[in-house]
């Protein structure tokens, strides 16, 4: 089964968002356990409203198409209360972004892979060379670690602060990669 890797913010009831959408996530990934990176904070930067993220990246098999599995995760940020429609730079209580479905490149409904935010974003980038980091890019080829330690040796005029924080999930601290 393909791996699928995901990308959740919230930035409105963070701790809640991400909890029911880490449980609805896991019913996806039944019987296998959801992977977890760990949890990071950052700032809202150019959005209307300046409460901070917190961000993390989940990975699971799964048998379900990128498609249908992008439906769902929208379904579930409905859910949590996100509106229809365009929401860029505003507040929301729950951002779920498909990263990547195994090794699928192009356009997958509304869903583009690898997702462009991966090379983009330290909040998307660091938790993702966190949980998966001998994994490569699909089109860069570069290890996701790789990655990592390029951006985050590079130009520091596109430094983009972002810091771990303690984040409990079904009872358990979710500090560092962890199978949860």
């Amino acid at each position: 089964m393909p791996l699928a890797v995901l990308g959740l913010g919230s930035n409105i009831q963070r701790r809640h968002h991400l909890t029911r959408a880490l449980d609805a996530l896991a019913t996806l990934a039944d019987p296998a356990p959801l992977r977890l990176s760990p949890v990071y904070e950052s700032p809202a930067v150019g959005f209307e409203d300046d409460r901070p993220f917190y961000n993390l990246v989940v990975a699971f098999e799964t048998e379900l198409s990128p498609t249908a599995l992008n439906d769902r995760c929208k379904r579930i940020e409905r859910d949590n209360g996100r509106p229809a429609g365009p929401t860029k730079f505003v507040a929301r209580t729950l951002d779920i972004d498909l990263l990547l479905w195994g090794e699928a490149v192009g356009r997958h409904g509304d869903a583009r892979l690898p997702r462009e935010d991966i090379l983009r974003y330290a909040f998307v980038l660091h938790p993702l060379a966190d949980l998966l980091p001998s994994h490569a890019h699909p089109v860069d080829g570069r290890t996701f670690g790789a990655l990592w330690a390029a951006f985050d040796a590079a130009d520091q005029s596109r430094a983009q602060p972002h810091w771990p924080v303690d984040f409990r999930w079904k009872g358990r601290l979710v500090s560092r990669a962890t199978d949860a």
